[in-house]
């Protein structure tokens, strides 16, 4: 399911590019959309976006992967920089190989990691290649 299909206002009707899509999104109708890699992989779907309270930006999207509906499925908190909106055919585009992916340091829906820790965030962002400051948010 795309973003159009959970557009519950009509944001995203193309009045003329009038409307807030693609440059501004709801995140509700982010939430559910898939994520593909360059070799057209999918990869997992988006579960849920993690606003950093403290900078009001967004630090992750939570993607699964695996499982049949949710039993033995994996999370992932993935930088919000790795991913690009794909308008072409509405979902995210993160740049990893299938495999590196099922590797990814990843968590189950019953323990979450802490993801306001520096070391934490240090290493998720040096996984999927973002450098920079790694605080949550900070871009």
């Amino acid at each position: 399911m795309s973003y159009e299909d959970r557009d519950q206002y009509g944001m995203y009707v193309d009045n003329g590019h009038k409307g807030p899509g693609p440059e501004l999104m709801g995140a509700d109708t982010l939430i559910g959309d898939h994520v593909h890699n360059l070799q057209n992989e999918h990869l997992g779907e988006i579960k849920e976006i993690m606003l950093d309270m403290r900078t009001g930006k967004i630090a992750y999207a939570v993607m699964s992967s695996g499982g049949v509906l949710t039993i033995g499925e994996k999370l992932f908190a993935v930088p919000w920089e790795a991913l690009t909106l794909d308008t072409v055919n509405k979902r995210f585009t993160l740049n990893l190989d299938k495999e590196r992916i099922e590797a990814a340091p990843g968590f189950d829906k019953d323990s979450w990691p802490d993801m306001a820790n520096q070391t934490w965030a240090s290493q998720v962002h040096n996984y999927y290649g973002i450098g920079g400051d790694t605080r949550p948010g900070v871009r």
